[in-house]
Order: C-alpha cells, then structure tokens, then sequence
C-alpha cells in the first residue's frame, strides 16, 4: 500500500471517528460510533483540563453543553485543541451560556 493510499484511509477513518463520517469499507459502524463517543469524551476532558476556569465557571453544565458543541461542530483531525477550546468559547458566548468578555482577547494578549 502507498503512503498515499494509507494518508487516504486514515483520513477516512478519522472523518468517520471524528466527524460522523462514513464507515471506511471494512470496519464495523456500531464500533465505530462506540469509538467516536470516546474520543468526544475525551476531547472534553482535555478542554476541561485546558481551561480548568471554563469547567469550574459552567460546572455541571459543562459536559452537556460540550456535548452539543462538537455536535454542532466536531473537532478537525487537523485541529489543535487550543484553537477548538477557543471556538467552544466563542459558542457558548453566543449562545449566552457565558457572559461576553469585557475586554477582548487582543486586550488580555497585550497584558502579558
């Protein structure tokens, strides 16, 4: 198999796993789903773990709350989790499950 056929496969795979994608030929959907549900899972735990002040301001809220996020809006294999916390951030701002930011994140860069 070439390195290109195999990038192509594993970019199948990861749409399946990550974006509810189709199941690539060869593996079996319910195993799949099983498989994304814990790597939403996880993705949240890691933002929560990122932005231990996110999860502790949302609380109990949290885990719902992200659960409706990535579906709206799944994590991209691409994707570094930071920049996805961020639009997590963004969402639940617009969504008003956080209050808006009274400066802007520009404003906190510039402090450092």
């Amino acid at each position: 198999m070439s390195r290109e056929e195999l990038a192509r496969k594993q970019a199948e795979l990861l749409h399946a796993l990550l974006a509810d994608g189709p199941p690539p030929p060869g593996f079996d959907p319910s195993r799949l789903r099983v498989e994304a549900n814990v790597l939403r899972r996880k993705h949240g735990r890691v933002l929560a773990y990122q932005r231990p002040e996110l999860a502790e301001a949302l609380g109990d809220r949290f885990g719902p709350l992200f659960t409706e996020f990535n579906a709206f809006r799944p994590k991209r294999d691409t994707e570094r989790s930071g920049a996805y916390a961020d639009e997590f951030v963004t969402w639940l701002t617009d969504h008003g499950h956080l209050p808006k930011p009274k400066r802007g994140w520009r404003d906190r860069l510039r402090r450092r």
